[in-house]
């Protein structure tokens, strides 16, 4: 697993030169931002549950079908893993954001996912849709849009740092776009 900074060496190590220039300035940048991703981070992990269960409830709404005799989503222990599956691919995207850096995500999630669910007889179709609703929530989350009227009873203000999260919001969105393109 890398991080910003380890993933800074290895690129400065390649060149046989020394970090400056650009990438210093992304390393300090990467630092200031710090207090905005650990809020980011604790956005999308407090809400996991919601984020996880809308996107599945999500995928079935769409296609009734996988909750019906013969979907994927049927009988209750191919939901549950569904829904595990969710949770563990939001956990990874989370450590990606946390970490600045995609290595994790493609090293301990993505790498043979698309040939396990293959191998399993799950369609990538519905499982890159339901990334792409925890991707939407995720987002809403990060840039603290999401509002009361949305979320209705399960609305929970979170605490931020003030500023614009709008880089922090696209590079987990980026993840979210890597695993939807892993599973198509």
């Amino acid at each position: 697993m890398l991080d910003a900074f380890s993933r800074a060496v290895i690129t400065a190590d390649a060149k046989t030169g020394t970090i400056g220039g650009a990438e210093l300035a992304a390393l300090k940048s990467f630092i200031a931002e710090g207090n905005k991703r650990l809020d980011a981070v604790n956005a999308i992990a407090s809400n996991a549950s919601c984020i996880v269960s809308d996107a599945v409830a999500g995928i079935v709404c769409e296609n009734q079908g996988l909750i019906q005799a013969g979907g994927n989503c049927y009988p209750n222990r191919r939901m549950a893993a569904c829904l595990r599956d969710g949770e563990i691919i939001l956990r990874y995207v989370s450590y990606a954001l946390l970490a600045g850096d995609a290595s994790v995500l493609d090293d301990r999630c993505l790498n043979g996912l698309k040939e396990t669910y293959s191998a399993l007889g799950v369609p990538s179709g519905p499982s890159a849709r339901a990334v792409q609703i925890m991707k939407a929530s995720s987002v809403a989350h990060i840039n603290s849009t999401n509002t009361e009227a949305q979320a209705g009873n399960r609305f929970r203000k979170m605490e931020t740092a003030q500023g614009d999260c709008s880089s922090l919001a696209s590079e987990a969105a980026s993840y979210f776009d890597r695993v939807a393109s892993a599973l198509s």
